[in-house]
């Protein structure tokens, strides 16, 4: 029999007329797409190297008449899953990164991680607003809106952004700014690919050179002790100090100091901006919580933020699932390690509570997407899927989440929940900017172009 759908009569030889990038099929050695999380399987119709938002324009117009979805790949950091529908973008030749020192600010292509604009900002003394892992993709970070190590003193790095120019899902080049295209730039910033695939932003940088931070490690043995007393530490902190407490189960594997190596462990992450000898007085009783395993505390040169949560840069299968939440007490707390800490059997790798609040929870200078800032805390666990015990991870993750509903907000924050699960999704809105983005995703997608993986629709 003939296929009636489009999808199956879609010509190859078309698209590749149409874009100067390369294109691949599933034969082409440039078609497998690996990135950091290894269990999300892409497995598309083709894969488009773009080399440019015209590529990004063709594509939209090639899915659109072929009843095709597109989705955007940088890094694979918060990817979904591709299926033979869709038409995958690879965005790693839009590789612009450029500072202007003058006006503190820098112009960013797709394909460019925040390593790249912390080398190039760094010796000029200019900081870029990444996020606790600097090997993650700008535009993708951003469009989530972006939660960084010093979001407490600075908000959410999507609240730096100038200007962000776009490819709709009808295939227009779209330039955003608070003044033009003012929806556009507004849901943009928060609504991750619901309205089109970014190509290019113009950020802020920030006069920071040097903070005052890092992570001070103690025996998992201490953890009730260690985690009660950065509760009561870090709700009294000025806007000046971002914090976060994280039960860790690292492996014994190369790149794991020894002391951390096959144990449980308890990181209190820091980072401040400021005056740094107030910032070391202010963590100062971080040191008096017990004997720790390892000491990082001090000042740093911001180039070197990425030390402080030492996320890993290595493809792995993971999980994530995670929380917001409304306050931390001290039952909160407690029920978190009786869910996770060192009387539970948890096979979770990262259990983490991210301090907000602060320069977070003020009214942005330029609305945004971006929702549920009065949240206090945010509720972020990581599990690494390996036989035998995968099962064993997804479950220890929900029960972790739901020992904390009694103190959650029912929401989650975009960056923190790589899904195509619609009732994950809309969890990451509230009600009117989900409505919001649902029209201007009918007005600038017209044909569901971009209607795959973490949308609202």
């Amino acid at each position: 029999m003939t296929s009636t759908r489009s999808v199956d009569q879609a010509d190859i030889a078309a698209l590749r007329r149409a874009v100067r990038g390369a294109v691949h099929r599933r034969t082409d050695p440039g078609y497998a797409t690996v990135g950091f999380n290894v269990a999300v399987t892409a497995h598309p119709w083709a894969v488009v190297d773009v080399l440019d938002a015209a590529d990004v324009g063709a594509v939209m117009g090639f899915a659109s008449a072929n009843d095709m979805t597109v989705s955007v790949w940088a890094t694979g950091h918060g990817a979904t899953g591709v299926d033979g529908r869709s038409i995958l973008v690879r965005t790693t030749a839009l590789d612009v990164c450029e500072i202007d020192p003058a006006a503190h600010t820098a112009r960013i292509g797709a394909g460019v991680r925040w390593q790249q604009v912390l080398d190039a900002a760094a010796p000029l003394g200019l900081a870029p607003l990444c996020g606790s892992a600097p090997h993650v993709g700008v535009a993708g970070f951003l469009s989530g809106g972006g939660i960084g190590p010093l979001v407490r003193t600075v908000g959410a790095s999507s609240d730096h952004v100038r200007s962000i120019t776009v490819v709709t899902g009808g295939g227009v080049l779209k330039h955003t700014t608070p003044e033009s295209n003012p929806e556009l730039f507004w849901g943009l910033r928060g609504g991750k690919a619901t309205l089109g695939i970014i190509v290019e932003v113009v950020v802020d940088l920030l006069p920071i050179a040097e903070i005052y931070g890092g992570a001070i490690y103690f025996d998992g043995a201490d953890a009730d002790a260690v985690a009660h007393r950065w509760r009561d530490w870090a709700v009294g902190l000025p806007r000046e100090v971002s914090t976060s407490l994280a039960l860790l189960r690292l492996p014994e594997m190369p790149g794991i100091p020894e002391p951390l190596a096959g144990r449980l462990s308890v990181a209190v992450r820091v980072a401040a901006a400021g005056d740094l000898a107030a910032a070391a007085g202010l963590v100062a009783p971080i040191r008096a919580l017990g004997e720790p395993l390892l000491d990082g505390l001090g000042p740093m040169p911001y180039a070197q933020i990425g030390l402080i949560h030492a996320d890993p840069t290595a493809p792995m299968p993971v999980t994530e699932r995670g929380a917001l939440l409304r306050e931390l007490p001290d039952a909160a707390i407690s029920a978190l390690l009786a869910a996770a800490g060192p009387a539970s059997s948890s096979p979770l790798t990262v259990v983490e509570l991210r301090l907000l609040g602060g320069a977070f929870a003020d009214e942005p200078r330029v609305r945004s997407a971006l929702c549920h800032r009065r949240a206090a805390a945010n509720l972020h666990t990581v599990g690494v899927l390996v036989p035998p015990i995968a099962e064993a991870v997804i479950a220890a993750a929900a029960h972790t989440v739901e020992a904390m509903t009694p103190w959650a907000t029912g929401g989650e924050l975009p960056n923190f929940a790589a899904t195509a699960d619609a009732a994950r999704i809309r969890r990451c809105y509230d009600e009117d900017t989900y409505a919001w983005l649902s029209a201007l995703a009918a007005q600038h997608d017209p044909h569901g172009v971009l209607d795959v993986g973490q949308v609202v629709r």
